[in-house]
């Protein structure tokens, strides 16, 4: 017997965890603040102050609903991608996508494919409707595509999660190489190809957007180089039946009057774009320079962040970010064995990068235990 309400047998089983620990409950925890905010792939570049001021004009009209059919900003997208308006569906960021699209085709036991050490937001919510996670480890620091390929069809799997440019090594595949893979994937698999990063990526990393493929769906976000992590919107691109689809289970007021505001307005705003994309690129040479002038070897990187490699293990690695974290700068590093080798640092302004080149020297003394 027991005297509360029952939660179901899959929720029962589910740890109640949040899959990062944010910078804030690190902050709580120190009693301080970071003095340098580099580990969640924010941009600290910001948004253009067209969407600042958006945004503030937005503000007083908060007391309405937003259009439940995010409407004005669906059309806009649709316009500068080439494709109908039905073709798009616009969520809570990638992250309330990933949770919609999952909802969609994995149920108790569903086996669903991904990378091992991929994004562990999309692993929260496979569990979450009780599919099954099956990984394939990176290779040369990158995903593996030809064992997703493999191991989809091994499993008969309806779902596998593809990032590109990636998540965390910043690896990325040529467009050809991911059509390739989108192509040989059976008809009943759906490609959830998130491209979140795919502003700072080379040109020829993105596949041109192809809506006839019943079976890939391209999900984006204003987070990464539009700079509005914090405002949590997002879209997805795919065949018209399969957006449609997301109207049985979205919430529909899910995306609020700010952030449709903010969206427009990041969209019209191409040139800051162009050069929070340069400031980007700029602050991966930056970082890349400091790790070698460190004796480290930063990874090639396709996104906002760069990969740094430790040169040694795991546990070596997570030495490094506790000392940086010691020395109030916030950075992060990837878990899985063979990529935990590594820290990750976001691209972010001068001052906060000349802060990680001034503390890192001590923070791996304090690593090796000199």
């Amino acid at each position: 017997m027991t005297d509360r309400p029952r939660l179901t047998p899959l929720a029962e089983s589910l740890p109640a965890t949040v899959p990062f620990v944010g910078p804030e409950a690190q902050e709580r925890a120190r009693g301080r603040p970071f003095r340098a905010r580099i580990g969640a792939n924010e941009s600290g570049f910001g948004p253009s102050p067209r969407v600042v001021a958006a945004m503030a004009d937005a503000a007083g009209q908060m007391w309405k609903y937003c259009d439940p059919e995010n409407h004005e900003l669906r059309d806009a997208l649709a316009a500068r991608l080439g494709v109908g308006i039905d073709n798009v569906v616009v969520g809570e960021g990638i992250d309330g996508l990933l949770n919609l699209a999952v909802r969609l085709f994995v149920s108790g036991g569903t086996p669903v494919v991904t990378s091992l050490g991929a994004y562990p937001t999309f692993n929260f919510h496979v569990v979450g409707f009780g599919g099954r996670v099956v990984a394939v480890p990176y290779a040369h620091d990158r995903e593996d595509i030809d064992g997703l390929l493999s191991v989809v069809r091994r499993e008969n799997a309806p779902m596998v999660y593809l990032s590109n440019p990636d998540n965390p090594t910043g690896s990325w595949w040529e467009a050809a190489d991911v059509e390739r893979f989108a192509a040989a994937l059976p008809a009943t698999t759906m490609l959830v190809l998130d491209e979140a990063y795919g502003e700072t990526a080379p040109a020829g990393t993105l596949p041109p957007i192809d809506v006839s493929r019943k079976n890939v769906l391209r999900l984006r976000t204003f987070s990464k180089a539009y700079g509005l992590a914090g405002l949590r919107c997002g879209y997805a691109v795919g065949d018209a039946e399969l957006i449609r689809a997301f109207e049985k289970i979205r919430t529909h007021y899910g995306v609020n009057r700010m952030a449709q505001a903010a969206g427009l307005a990041a969209l019209a705003d191409q040139d800051y774009l162009a050069a929070a994309v340069g400031r980007i690129a700029a602050a991966r040479a930056r970082i890349a320079a400091i790790a070698q002038a460190n004796g480290l070897s930063p990874l090639p990187s396709a996104t906002n962040f760069v990969a740094i490699d430790c040169g040694r293990d795991g546990a070596f690695a997570l030495k490094v970010m506790q000392a940086l974290i010691a020395r109030d700068v916030f950075v992060r590093k990837p878990m899985a064995p063979g990529l935990d080798r590594c820290i990750r640092v976001s691209a972010g302004p001068d001052a906060e990068l000349d802060i990680l080149a001034a503390e890192m020297p001590g923070a791996l003394a304090d690593a090796r235990g000199n």
